[in-house]
């Protein structure tokens, strides 16, 4: 079962303007970005996740940096714990009627995977979970939510979460509303725990950041004064509702480039063997191109080839054909193999353009765009050699998957807006207990 609790965080002071400190999660922000938020306030957050300094003196440089804050009264100990709700609404990516994404932020007791309470459905790499090791070690702080998926097909929490006071509303330069309420009534608060307590957690964003979590959690355990319930074994979360339907996954795309001997005369036949090709009208662009794969159904996987010269192909599965026999795809478990993105990445990423599994680990071949238009703009500009429009892939596919035991390819899913990093923070001291009122 899982064991969620609510937060007693460090939050911003009330005399601090939240919406110039907040930033996304770390591993969105490039450089620009990082300066860019540096720039609009001394106090904002990606001081703390991606701080300066030449090798692991900037771990040293974001302790300092955060006990300063503390010491100065920018960061405040909530002086109760609650859950605090979070909604985020949004024009989707592409267009479309504004969307409000609810859930709540609080604590999840950390377990390891093979204990089937927290779901992964990804994998990870190594690079970055030792970066997040090193400022775990270093600051003892949680400073970044994941995002995790509870089942709750009546609502039963949303509406124990209902009330509560309003403490933030702003809206980030993307465009995206961001309100924050805390909930700090005990009977809302055992409501919701005993809620999700029913429920298997499925990680919808932040493998990395979770995995980090444990095993700091596991090398704290042996600390002098260490408790059962010590604040370094839950990790900070926010928390949503998979049967929400404003919980929306949108596409992750596919640019191919930098495949040696990359010729399309070998392509068309290797796609001919599986899947049905129909060239697209001339003159379209990604809307056009994504409405077309869009009226062809989810009951087939397909997704839309780009190519340089600017046609463009919808390439969907015969019906028919059989997987379990494909020398790739025989070998991928059937929850998985009903997926578009396993099917791209076995029958034709690996099959047909021999990038193996070790180069799409590693991104060697693959750039993961999320904005069609752009990725397909950059295409006829002589970026790339290919680029494969992709279907979202739903939620309950995820969890299938996940609940299966498996691990889609990365890049998988695209939830969409990123939850903000510097609403809440979660502190680690081991002797210290997580309080439920």
């Amino acid at each position: 079962m899982a064991d969620i609790a609510p937060l007693t965080p460090l939050r911003y002071a009330p005399s601090i303007d939240l919406a110039s400190v907040v930033a996304p999660p770390y591993d969105v922000i490039d450089e620009g970005q990082k300066k860019a938020l540096q720039d609009r306030d001394p106090h904002n957050v990606v001081r703390l996740i991606l701080p300066d300094g030449d090798g692991d003196a900037k771990y040293a440089n974001a302790a300092a940096t955060l006990a300063a804050w503390r010491e100065g009264g920018a960061l405040i100990r909530d002086d109760e714990p609650a859950f605090h709700v979070y909604e985020q609404s949004f024009a989707p990516p592409g267009g479309g009627a504004r969307i409000t994404r609810r859930g709540f932020l609080g604590l999840v007791r950390l377990a390891p995977y093979e204990d089937k309470i927290v779901l992964p459905h990804e994998r990870t790499l190594s690079g970055p979970k030792e970066d997040r090791l090193k400022l775990f070690r270093a600051t003892r702080t949680n400073l970044s939510p994941g995002f995790m998926l509870y089942r709750d097909p009546a609502g039963v929490v949303a509406r124990a979460l209902s009330g509560g006071l309003e403490i933030a509303r702003f809206t980030t330069r993307d465009g995206v509303e961001q309100r924050v309420c805390k909930v700090s009534d005990p009977v809302a608060i055992r409501a919701a725990i005993a809620h999700v307590k029913t429920s298997q957690l499925l990680i919808a964003d932040g493998h990395h950041r979770y995995e980090t979590a444990l095993r700091y959690s596991g090398e704290m355990s042996s600390s002098p004064g260490a408790v059962a319930d010590g604040r370094h074994r839950f990790f900070m979360v926010f928390f949503a509702c998979s049967d929400d339907p404003d919980l929306v996954v949108f596409a992750t795309h596919r640019h191919v480039h930098s495949v040696a001997d990359f010729a399309w005369e070998r392509v068309a036949p290797g796609l001919a063997a599986l899947f049905d090709v129909r060239e697209l009208a001339s003159g379209h662009d990604a809307s056009s191109a994504l409405a077309a794969l869009a009226a062809s159904g989810r009951e087939v996987p397909s997704f839309v080839l780009g190519r340089p010269d600017g046609s463009a192909f919808l390439v969907s599965l015969r019906p028919g054909v059989d997987l379990a026999s494909h020398p790739v795809l025989g070998e991928v478990p059937p929850a998985l193999r009903r997926t578009d993105v396993a099917i791209l990445h076995g029958a034709i990423l690996e099959t047909v353009l021999g990038i193996t599994r070790e180069a799409q680990a590693a991104k060697a071949n693959i750039w993961y765009p999320q904005d069609a238009a752009a990725a397909l703009a950059d295409l006829r500009s002589g970026k790339g050699q290919a680029l494969f429009l992709m279907n979202a892939t739903p939620v309950s596919q995820v969890r299938e998957v996940a609940e299966a035991g498996l691990v889609m390819p990365q890049k998988s899913t695209f939830f969409y807006p990123k939850v903000l990093t510097g609403l809440t923070i979660h502190t680690l001291e081991p002797d210290v207990p997580v309080s439920v009122p």
